[in-house]
């Protein structure tokens, strides 16, 4: 037993030194994009119900680092303002399959091939789910009516970068992405070498079963990386390892109830029935293109180990802070502050930091506490109730007046 544990430790933090350099990397870059960028740019981009919008929203939803869980609360904003359902479904799909740290982590453990086909099969999903609610699911056209909010001092947006990037998007993917690392560990000792070749030899079973893991199971873009290096070692096709990286991260019972529920029951069944039937397309057709390439096991080969072995230990550690400083902090009692508030929608750390954000900037506030276990958030200072419950619905929450 001991001897299995170790070998599960050693295999789980070689993935783990593989993937940090890269991932701190893109945590740097989202950084960027979300100081630079910000939700309020893409939602004056996502109004109509046009094919337009569904690219729009598609392409906005590649480069962002935000998982299915992340995503949800964006997406209601997005609808309240006046995004179509298309639009959302297809920002609600390509958003969480890819970003930019899942792009550079994809490089590190899965080889340059992948890189370039995992943001196109994202593309595609996203547009293929949004042209079919847009056929299939017609909707009247909404006028948009945003707020327009000026730009933050260039100061503060570079703060913003190194906040966002290393301390809520730590926070918000750290979970899943150990969660990953440890399973690809356990895949990579416990499954055994022949299992696939001796009893699972036919590739399309391969698909199958890896719909079968993907689409109930919560894992974000970056977490699923390292189970799908782990089952590509094990022999399963880098098709169906694909097949994984598209449903994993754009299914689970979280996003797949807010669609049920925010968007309808025809867009569910067109957003479950099109994930899977993209899935296993561009699943066949990697596998094609790879055997079309010679089946050279160097394009879909971990790159990150050429990096110097300090460099990757730095950045394993530095990443490992991060990610463990988040799961210590202080537990926040909101029940001794002036107003306290219910928010059933507030699922994650991104939503938890979106709203304390936000109401940290309300004239009056002298103190905000945000509890996510309990779902409850606390507000003191000089100002009235309806004003705290009007600014957490303004970034996309449902507020609710604690009964006595």
């Amino acid at each position: 037993m001991f001897n299995l544990l170790y070998n599960i430790l050693q295999e789980s933090a070689e993935l783990w030194l593989a993937v940090a350099p890269y991932l701190l990397l893109g945590m740097f870059i989202a950084g960027v994009l979300h100081a630079f960028l910000g939700q309020n740019f893409i939602g004056r981009h996502l109004g109509g119900s046009g094919f337009k919008s569904i690219l729009k929203a598609t392409l906005f939803g590649i480069p962002l680092p935000l998982c299915s869980c992340g995503v949800i609360p964006v997406a209601a904003s997005l609808r309240k303002e006046g995004a179509s359902k298309n639009a959302v479904l297809s920002f609600l799909v390509s958003t969480p399959t890819t970003g930019v740290d899942s792009i550079l982590a994809t490089y590190s453990l899965l080889g340059p091939l992948f890189v370039i086909f995992r943001p196109l099969a994202a593309f595609l999903t996203g547009i293929t789910i949004g042209v079919f609610n847009w056929l299939f699911n017609p909707e009247k056209e909404k006028k948009v009516s945003l707020h327009p909010h000026p730009p933050l001092p260039s100061p503060f947006r570079v703060k913003e970068i190194f906040r966002y990037g290393f301390v809520e998007l730590a926070e918000e993917i750290g979970k899943w992405l150990l969660v990953g690392v440890v399973a690809g560990g356990i895949l990579t000792v416990v499954v055994p070498q022949e299992l696939l070749t001796r009893y699972l030899s036919q590739p399309a079973l391969h698909f199958f079963i890896m719909l079968a893991l993907a689409i109930p199971l919560y894992v974000c873009a970056t977490g699923s990386i390292p189970i799908a290096a782990a089952l590509i070692g094990k022999g399963f096709s880098p098709g169906a390892a694909l097949v994984f990286l598209i449903a994993g991260p754009a299914t689970n019972t979280v996003t797949l109830s807010f669609a049920y529920s925010k968007l309808g029951q025809r867009a569910f069944y067109i957003y479950l029935t099109s994930i899977i039937a993209v899935a296993l397309l561009l699943g066949w057709t990697f596998n094609l293109l790879w055997q079309g390439l010679g089946g050279n096991v160097e394009l879909i080969s971990p790159r990150g180990r050429v990096l110097p072995h300090f460099l990757t230990l730095l950045a394993g550690a530095i990443l490992f802070l991060l990610i463990l400083k988040g799961f210590f902090k202080t537990r926040r009692d909101t029940g001794a502050m002036k107003y306290e508030l219910y928010v059933p929608d507030m699922t994650c750390k991104h939503c938890q930091m979106t709203i304390d954000n936000k109401l940290k900037k309300l004239s009056g506030v002298k103190q905000v506490m945000v509890n996510l276990e309990d779902k409850t958030v606390g507000v003191d200072g000089d100002l009235s109730l309806e004003e705290i419950e009007q600014a957490i619905q303004e970034v996309g929450y449902t507020p609710e007046r604690k009964r006595e």
